[in-house]
């Protein structure tokens, strides 16, 4: 630098740039009316005529344009870098919050009725293509059905009774804990047996199989998908819904209520053995008290549920593993989207049926 002058020597390539980008942060251009001198510049590329721009400001470098010692080709590249870096970018528009939050809403409000939607049109699909076979049986597929039975209900038994015998004894264990301070432990036999006949036994059965078979469903249908196979379903004339999903949705409504029946019992057997050990009430006392304090209806409320809960949770597998895109990342990702759903669905659902069967005196 000399004076007003400001002379660009060597090469400004990108082989050099952090080099001369140490120099040109250095560089306080608080003078405007610095001149460039290109007389003695060597090669230049864009990283180099950005680095100019950016040291001396956009006019001028415009404005030194013409200078003999310049060729053509550089001065058409300074020319486009500093136009470029020129054209303000614009100004963030400043958005009010709540029209912020109100956006967000409204997007998620259409998502959900969106998805609301394919899944009610997938359920009418379903229904349409099970009342169109029960009439039929040279159109029932035995062996899609057995075989998801089995997968569905007999392989998850083990692990429904074993946590819902958990659920039981903890259970137990708090109630016996709370009524102890007014001497009513005695209930604790009823708040066992209320709970998992009612409650419990169906919902814990049914979150399971929400994470372990409705995953499954997604995963099986939607590798099918990624690999054409359902594609190959069709161009042969067969009907996916009746080959793929129609089997499975029975098989759940089939093992549904056998593992809601395993879980209303194993917990009951949790609450024994917790109140056998430390209430010291022997299982008879445990089965005479169940006798006379639970009515028949309680069961029959907490065993009702599970076919409607076994049909959503089938049905949301199987319509995700539909929406499966092209892509391993794709079945990983609506994977984990039947199993939310899933289990949000029969919560939900749960819940409204609580209050109805409470409103109706059930």
């Amino acid at each position: 630098m000399s004076g007003n002058t400001v002379t660009f020597a060597g090469d400004w390539t990108l082989a050099h740039y952090p080099a001369l980008n140490r120099q040109v942060s250095q560089f306080n251009a608080e003078n405007a009316s610095l001149k460039p001198e290109f007389s003695r510049l060597g090669r230049l590329d864009t990283a180099g005529a950005s680095l100019m721009v950016k040291m001396l400001g956009t006019e001028p470098v415009l404005t030194a344009l013409e200078q003999p010692s310049l060729p053509e080709a550089q001065q058409a590249l300074l020319k486009a870098v500093a136009e470029s870096m020129c054209e303000s970018a614009p100004a963030p528009a400043t958005v009010n919050p709540l029209l912020n939050m109100l956006a967000i809403t409204g997007e998620k409000v259409t998502r959900l009725t969106r998805l609301l939607w394919l899944l009610s049109g997938f359920i009418g699909q379903t229904l349409s293509t099970l009342f169109y076979i029960l009439p039929r049986p040279k159109r029932w597929r035995f062996t899609p059905f057995v075989a998801a039975v089995h997968d569905t209900g007999l392989n998850a038994l083990p692990i429904v009774a074993l946590l819902t015998f958990l659920v039981g004894a903890v259970v137990a264990f708090l109630g016996a804990t709370v009524l102890e301070d007014f001497g009513a432990t005695i209930y604790t036999v009823d708040l066992v047996a209320f709970s998992f006949l009612r409650e419990f036994g169906v919902l814990l059965a049914a979150i399971l199989l929400a994470g372990r078979t409705a995953s499954a469903f997604t995963a099986q249908i939607g590798a099918m998908k990624v690999n054409e196979e359902l594609d190959a379903i069709r161009t042969l004339g067969l009907n996916p819904v009746e080959l793929l999903v129609v089997p499975r949705v029975l098989a759940m409504m089939v093992s549904l209520p056998v593992l809601t029946f395993v879980g209303m019992m194993a917990g009951m057997v949790g609450g024994a053995v917790v109140c056998a050990l430390a209430l010291d009430i022997p299982p008879s006392q445990f089965m005479a008290i169940v006798e006379r304090d639970i009515a028949l209806k309680h069961f029959l409320v907490g065993i009702g549920k599970a076919p409607v809960f076994a049909f959503l949770i089938a049905v949301i597998g199987c319509l995700e593993g539909f929406k499966v895109s092209g892509s391993a990342q794709s079945v990983g990702e609506h994977t984990t989207s039947s199993v939310v759903q899933s289990i949000f669905m029969v919560i939900l659902l749960d819940s409204v049926a609580a209050l109805f069967f409470m409103e109706m005196g059930w």
